[in-house]
């Protein structure tokens, strides 16, 4: 369950990894929490040993912009920290113009977006624990022809779709191939792929 300060922030335990300062101050806006930013693709091995350090002592949630950089920086802080928490936000949620950024989404959208992160990485987590029983049973991992018979993968209106069932899921929007590494990363199984579809507004059934 989550916690707040008397000011109405989000109290957030782990470090929260950012790309710049203007991503600090809106994350500072929504929550309580020890932000460090890599300012940008260069990390300097300051930065990393300060981010290694978090991890260490406090364990990290990674948030950085939706777009093709932010995934990069992603890549290269899970590569490194690969118990981090994965947080996102959707490209809709965090534009302002033609700029694309942590920096322009509102406290709102941060703080659902992080809650939903820590709520997957807890899930996921106990699902690893207990992979035996009927926790497993209700799990089934989502294949490739799932994703083509509902209608996320090889359609009319595929890409779309699946950026809502991303956002609803709180995954991150990602192409067919790569979604169902993440549904399977985020122990997130068919039926919870199925219920999100159904969610849609134009869903058929």
């Amino acid at each position: 369950m989550s916690s707040f300060t008397e000011n109405g922030k989000l109290l957030i335990d782990r470090a929260i990894v950012v790309e710049g300062r203007d991503d600090v101050a809106a994350v500072s806006a929504a929550c309580d929490a020890l932000i460090i930013p890599t300012h940008g693709f260069g990390i300097t091995q300051e930065t990393w040993s300060v981010i290694a350090k978090a991890y260490d002592e406090k364990g990290l949630i990674i948030l950085t912009d939706p777009d093709h950089a932010g995934e990069e920086i992603r890549r290269r802080l899970t590569e490194r920290f690969p118990g981090s928490v994965q947080c996102f936000l959707a490209r809709e949620d965090a534009v302002a113009g033609d700029d694309i950024g942590i920096e322009n989404a509102c406290p709102e959208d941060i703080c659902a977006a992080l809650t939903r992160s820590l709520e997957l990485h807890e899930a996921a987590n106990a699902c690893d624990l207990a992979d035996t029983g009927a926790a497993a049973s209700h799990y089934r991992e989502v294949s490739a022809s799932d994703i083509r018979a509902l209608g996320l993968s090889g359609a009319d209106g595929s890409k779309s779709k699946r950026a809502a069932v991303c956002k609803s899921l709180g995954i991150g929007f990602c192409n067919s191939h790569a979604l169902i590494k993440r549904l399977k990363g985020f122990r997130i199984g068919y039926e919870e792929l199925l219920a999100a579809v159904m969610q849609l507004p134009d869903a058929d059934e």
